[in-house]
């Protein structure tokens, strides 16, 4: 008799579970659905320098696109969780790493009310990052959303997903959405400075980067925020190849505003048409592929006197390093002669 059918019959767990197994594969899948698309969720990016108005420009994005009759997700992925701060009023909400830490320390699981909360429409939730010195804030970031993936992000019905990323760090977590298609468009901040619109090079650098990998995520476009009227970060993206998006002034009143965790994206705003037009313009740009600047080209943007162009690379001395004059030493390399 054959050995492994009659441990089958005896029933054993490991055996009851072989059998199950097998069963489950014998079952034909589903047929492909052939059926028109009815529903397709816009994931956008968002990228930018510290303290250039990322989550000032989404927390009011997102609440103008709720109020248009949208269904949106903000995710807030840098450290300062400061996204979800502005929506709700200067109220900061528990966070997915620091709620997971707790939740498995008491041997519970999850749940999404536990992260997710609303205001006015707009769904939220922050990713957070790890204390000073206490860990990797890009490893925080892959853990958020294994969780997420483990709540059923890849189910949830929302017309927009739009997620906060800080530009200025580079290491795999916070390019987790480019690396790995997770959304169809990247969006960056910048104003009118050097700094700012590095960061936005080095976004447009990676996507092109990961397009030339076999990726397909694409920039769709620039915020230029506390706009001065000076043009440097309208020439850098004519120069690179994207659209502008939406120009926020340098106003007193949107940043006294701002300060204040007030939101100005409101359709009875002064600055709502302003918000409604941005909304417009996220809602049907298309993913472009971007032509990074070298950083010369950069740097050409700005006046001689700003960037410092008229200065003198000097090499320095043995002389310089050590207060004596360098002693040349006879090399210890054997050299052959060629063959």
């Amino acid at each position: 008799m054959n050995t492994t059918q009659t441990n089958l019959d005896k029933g054993t767990p490991v055996t009851i579970m072989m059998r199950d197994l097998r069963a489950e594969a014998a079952v034909e899948p589903a047929p492909v659905s052939t059926s028109a698309v009815t529903k397709e969720t816009q994931i956008i990016a968002i990228y930018g320098k510290g303290g250039i108005g990322k989550s000032f420009t989404l927390a009011n994005l997102s609440y103008m696109m709720a109020q248009q009759g949208k269904k949106v997700l903000l995710i807030g992925c840098d450290p300062k969780s400061d996204t979800t701060s502005l929506l709700f009023g200067g109220k900061a909400c528990p966070t997915i790493i620091e709620t997971s830490s707790k939740k498995k320390l008491a041997g519970e699981a999850v749940a999404i009310g536990d992260v997710c909360f609303k205001r006015d429409g707009v769904y939220a939730m922050e990713l957070g990052g790890p204390e000073v010195g206490r860990g990797c804030g890009g490893r925080g970031i892959i853990h958020g959303f294994e969780l997420l993936e483990k709540l059923g992000f890849h189910d949830w019905g929302f017309d927009y997903v739009l997620l906060d990323f800080l530009g200025d760090v580079v290491c795999g977590g916070f390019g987790l959405p480019i690396a790995r298609d997770m959304c169809q468009k990247v969006i960056v901040v910048a104003s009118n400075d050097l700094q700012s619109l590095y960061v936005a090079n080095n976004v447009c650098s990676a996507v092109e980067y990961f397009r030339k990998l076999g990726g397909n995520v694409g920039v769709a476009g620039m915020v230029i925020n506390r706009d001065d009227g000076t043009g440097e970060a309208k020439a850098f993206a004519e120069q690179v190849g994207i659209p502008v998006l939406s120009v926020i002034p340098a106003n007193d009143d949107i940043r006294r505003k701002s300060a204040s965790y007030e939101i100005i994206g409101r359709p009875d705003s002064v600055w709502g048409p302003m918000f409604a037009e941005l909304a417009e313009n996220v809602g049907t740009s298309t993913p472009l592929r971007p032509k990074p600047m070298t950083q010369d080209e950069l740097l050409g943007l700005f006046s001689a006197d700003t960037v410092g162009r008229n200065v003198v690379l000097e090499p320095a001395t043995q002389f310089d390093m050590c207060g004596k004059k360098e002693i040349v030493k006879e090399t210890l390399e054997v050299v052959y002669d060629a063959a």
